[in-house]
């Protein structure tokens, strides 16, 4: 079906300590920045009002990387996280070299990985290994019906089972995409205000069908029975869309030294909203 896995959305309150942390803690590229003076249409910064920005940060084109979108609304200051989103799992020498020498604060898993936490709480897990191809290599979000979320995420998404047993399922596109790991918890899966997007690209002539589909099933075709968000679009203009831009890394900087927004809402609103 030529699906492809292309990004997971984070909001971030701190945005010069989150770029910090994904360029130069993790080694990744900023890919893409943009600035918005209103809220986006279909939520893309959650449902907010008001000025935001977008920074696509990975280790290459998301042509061929799952990537992360950085939404910054700039008067939120912080999301309180839930337990939806588990870890995202990753294959660098040089990032584990950096967290080992200190860096980063770390937790150690094991003799050749450790687990950190960016700005605002999202768990990554850094192995000490050379990866052949994106180093993006798993996504974790939690489930409370592993049964009933294989059948979603294989049947009606188009990802192909891996492994699955009682508690957990790896599902994926390709052998060479990021896979999707489905973690059963035993209880409900709350989104908080923190809640992130997955996002999805199919050909366009699949779109419709897709569309069909969930609605035959009555599913909303955003969200999964947990309430995960799932976006899917098409390929071939989203292709053109994610081009890298040369400029990223300049237009960001520029953007991050003209804020002056936790000035602006500590002289008037006493400080940022704290969602």
């Amino acid at each position: 079906m030529n699906r492809r896995a292309l990004h997971y959305v984070f909001k971030v309150g701190d945005r010069k300590k989150t770029i910090h942390f994904f360029k130069d803690v993790l080694g990744m590229k900023i890919l893409r920045h943009e600035e918005f003076t209103e809220g986006c249409k279909a939520q893309c910064n959650g449902p907010y009002d008001g000025k935001w920005s977008k920074t696509m940060v990975g280790y290459g084109p998301e042509d061929d990387h799952f990537v992360m979108e950085l939404t910054y609304n700039y008067g939120v200051g912080s999301y309180k996280m839930g337990n939806d989103f588990q870890c995202i799992s990753i294959d660098c020498k040089t990032a584990y070299e950096r967290i080992k020498n200190g860096l980063w604060p770390s937790s150690f898993l094991s003799s050749d990985s450790f687990q950190v936490e960016s700005p605002g709480g999202y768990h990554f897990i850094i192995h000490n290994r050379e990866s052949s191809g994106d180093p993006v290599k798993m996504i974790a979000l939690s489930v409370t019906n592993i049964k009933r979320s294989i059948e979603y995420w294989s049947e009606w998404c188009g990802l192909e089972v891996v492994s699955s047993c009682s508690s957990e399922a790896v599902l994926q596109f390709s052998p060479e995409q990021c896979q999707v790991k489905l973690i059963s918890i035993q209880q409900p899966v709350d989104h908080a205000s923190a809640f992130g997007r997955i996002a999805f690209s199919c050909p366009r002539s699949q779109l419709i069908d897709l569309e069909n589909l969930m609605t035959n099933k009555k599913q909303k075709i955003l969200k999964h029975l947990d309430d995960h968000e799932i976006c899917f679009v098409g390929d071939e203009a989203f292709r053109e869309l994610s081009r890298v831009d040369p400029k990223a890394d300049k237009i960001l900087a520029d953007a991050i030294q003209a804020d002056k927004s936790d000035e602006w809402f500590n002289e008037r609103r006493g400080g940022k909203t704290q969602q």
